[in-house]
């Protein structure tokens, strides 16, 4: 191993040692009645989503098996938030990064991505991203770390500190320390594989159920057993959706799936944002409308136990999408159907 690479997994290791766990914080939900509803907070990681672990995990993935050495620039395909944690890294190690990204980014990313001293190489739609990171990096001899395959294999999900076990551990004081449901969004499905791995290998009585938005066929994939099946179209829930099965989506950890309206993704956000007083971005409202449902089902059962879900990244990334009222209503038209049905939580 080379001077060089020693130092790239020196400074990765270092700054994860410097980072503090993101924080597990009980909604207030005072009509729910015997279920707790928990969000971990993925928005404060030094780049701002829930793809800060991801990023650090394949850069040493890459670094550890002699795909990344000193002047091998680094390409990956991002719809925006892995982009930006990778860049992050990348800077950190002293390697050029270039992200793959369809033209429909949040700018806000964008700049993030550049801010991290990264690239950008703009595509039309996010199916077009992979064969243009696979063109990119054969032409200028770079390593195309593809997230969307090695994402399941760069997490060590027996523990380490993954989101699994600091999930486990932060609820140890709680009422239900063990929770009934954990609810993930599908990107890679590098997440929910770590998720469901680690309560497999640690003998949980938890159950984990991924939500998946429109225009993804990660949902019909699970029902079908089709992973040949694709959709043509981009998720417009940014992180979240994909329109052909990953490599990094195992559905045999997944104990069920639930199909989440978009309109209800970006009302939840805004539902959120009344209950804390703070923005979230869209793949958070996918998680927590689809927990809602799963909290609804069980208090009709009689059921007590705890949901946990994550808060992916920062509304503040969203402020001209998401945030946009006109934009909102262009691309999903109204919601109020949903935001009705969110104002019977309190």
């Amino acid at each position: 191993m080379s001077t060089w690479v020693k130092e790239a997994i020196n400074r990765i290791n270092a700054d994860a040692h410097r980072s503090a766990d993101t924080h597990l914080f009980k909604l207030p939900l005072p009509s729910l009645e015997g279920v707790d509803i928990y969000l971990k907070d993925e928005s404060t990681h030094p780049t701002g989503s829930l793809k800060h672990r991801l990023a650090r995990s394949l850069f040493l993935y890459a670094l550890c098996n002699g795909k990344i050495r000193e002047d091998t620039p680094v390409i990956e395909a991002s719809s925006g938030s892995t982009a930006v944690s990778e860049a992050y890294f990348a800077n950190m190690i002293g390697a050029r990064f270039i992200a793959v990204v369809p033209r429909s980014t949040a700018h806000s990313k964008i700049e993030q991505i550049r801010l991290h001293g990264g690239e950008t190489h703009f595509v039309g739609s996010a199916p077009e991203m992979h064969g243009a990171a696979v063109e990119l990096a054969a032409s200028i001899d770079g390593y195309f770390m593809d997230q969307f395959t090695y994402a399941e294999r760069a997490t060590d999900w027996r523990g380490n500190n993954n989101i699994a076990e600091s999930i486990f551990r932060q609820l140890e004081w709680e009422p239900h320390s063990t929770p009934k449901r954990l609810v993930m969004s599908a990107g890679t499905g590098g997440t929910s594989a770590t998720l469901g791995r680690y309560i497999r290998y640690k003998g949980y009585d938890t159950k984990l159920t991924v939500v998946d938005p429109e225009n993804s066929v990660f949902y019909d994939a699970y029902q079908s057993g089709d992973r040949t099946l694709t959709s043509g179209k981009s998720s417009r829930i940014e992180g979240i959706g994909r329109p052909k099965v990953e490599h990094s989506f195992l559905p045999d950890v997944i104990d069920d799936m639930i199909k989440v309206p978009d309109a209800a993704s970006v009302a939840t956000i805004f539902w959120l944002e009344k209950l804390i007083g703070r923005k979230a971005g869209a793949s958070t409202g996918t998680n927590l409308w689809g927990s809602l449902q799963i909290a609804r089902k069980m208090m009709d059962q009689g059921e007590v136990g705890s949901i946990v879900t994550l808060m992916c990244d920062s509304g503040q990334r969203y402020l001209d999408t998401y945030y946009n009222p006109d934009w909102v209503k262009e691309h999903f038209g109204d919601l109020s159907s949903y935001s009705a049905k969110l104002q019977t939580w309190g």
